[in-house]
């Protein structure tokens, strides 16, 4: 579609510890032995994005180094990554260039060696102030890191710099988040990531909480810290254009905002998944196995399934209704714009200009809120 824009996701597996609650695809080198080599990484990398490239034909719009741990692969790796995008799929001019990086695995030189290699943007895992939320969580590093490594980040030149906050965590208080918000906003970051403790199966923090030996983690706890961390964060300047998102004027991640508005995407590396012109697929997720299929010249594809019009809509409105901007009303048909204005009524939706969005009350609803769009258009 005219206008649309095109993206590149790097998945790096490698992480120095596993954290409690992560379910990613990631990998310590305990894990992985001679399979967390870096440069059998690279060279099965530089070889996807090559035979990636000659598929899909498209200049990057965007590009996001995501993990994992990105940083672990050092400004020399992450710039190898960048030049294997930039001399495969190309870049348009102008593009935007986000890593994710642990504070701990950062420093001066390492975001000065990003800036000079291309980089436009970084994002820092923070989660949390508290030490002991971290400890809970099983996280490395220490609370005062991440806005250190912000401030050394903006420092070296990077204008678009966000925080990651995680909330909601079992033994976390109303004053541990409040305290982390007082340290977000001290590194004058221009945009805010914040998001639910989701205990996914599998996980050490699940099998703690199955045993009683954490707390299960509360709705009505979750509404409650959210709306702490909105009212802040508004009134510090930052406005919400994603649900769990927030920025200053400027400052939206614009490679995510390809996922929520349906536009394409690659995804490169182990386990990562693509959308392409109506098609899904997803990459073999252990390493080793990724850098054998592609050192027989074969793209790692595991599975691939092509969306249907039906599937294609309830994406779209999923992930659509979650922003500020909304969709467009006429993507509902005459039986769910019946729902639309139930809760436009109820004061959940607001319909302006042609286009339907969650209202400030919606947001934390907005899931039920698609689910009676959906049913009701079935009817």
């Amino acid at each position: 579609m005219s206008g649309e824009k095109f993206g590149v996701y790097v998945h790096v597996p490698f992480c120095a510890t596993r954290c409690g609650y992560c379910d990613f695809n990631t990998y310590t080198p305990g894990e992985l032995g001679s399979a967390a080599s870096t440069e059998s990484y690279l060279v099965a990398l530089e070889k996807e994005l090559e035979l990636g490239a000659a598929q899909v034909g498209r200049a990057a719009d965007t590009v996001f180094i995501g993990g994992g741990t990105p940083s672990l692969l050092g400004a020399a790796g992450l710039s190898r990554v960048l030049d294997a995008v930039r001399g495969s799929f190309g870049l348009v001019d102008g593009a935007e260039i986000t890593t994710e990086s642990n504070p701990e695995s950062t420093s001066p030189a390492f975001f000065a060696g990003l800036r000079k290699a291309g980089y436009t943007r970084i994002s820092l895992g923070m989660q949390s102030a508290s030490a002991a939320v971290l400890r809970v969580l099983d996280r490395q590093h220490t609370p005062g890191r991440p806005v250190a490594a912000a401030r050394e980040a903006k420092a070296a030149g990077f204008e678009h710099v966000n925080l990651d906050m995680i909330y909601g965590t079992p033994t976390e208080t109303d004053d541990d988040v409040r305290r982390t918000l007082d340290h977000v906003l001290s590194a004058e970051v221009d945009h805010v990531s914040a998001y639910s403790l989701i205990v996914e199966d599998g996980t050490a923090m699940a099998r703690k909480v199955r045993r009683g030996e954490l707390p299960q983690p509360d709705d009505d706890v979750y509404a409650d810290r959210y709306a702490i961390i909105d009212e802040r964060l508004r009134g510090a300047g930052f406005s919400w254009y994603e649900v769990s998102n927030w920025t200053r004027p400027g400052g939206e991640c614009e490679h995510n905002l390809i996922y929520w508005r349906g536009q394409d995407w690659w995804g490169a590396g182990p386990g990562a998944h693509s959308f392409v012109a109506g098609e899904r697929f997803y990459n073999v997720k252990h390493p080793a196995r990724y850098y054998a299929e592609l050192g027989e010249g074969r793209l790692p594809i595991q599975e691939r399934e092509t969306l249907s019009p039906a599937d294609l809509h309830t994406e779209a409105l999923m992930l659509g209704l979650r922003l500020a901007e909304g969709v467009p009303l006429g993507w509902i048909n005459e039986a769910g714009q019946g729902a639309v204005d139930k809760h436009v009524q109820l004061g959940t939706l607001a319909v302006t200009g042609g286009r339907v969005a969650a209202t400030d009350a919606g947001r934390l609803l907005i899931d039920g809120i698609i689910a009676d769009i959906l049913v009701a258009e079935e009817r």
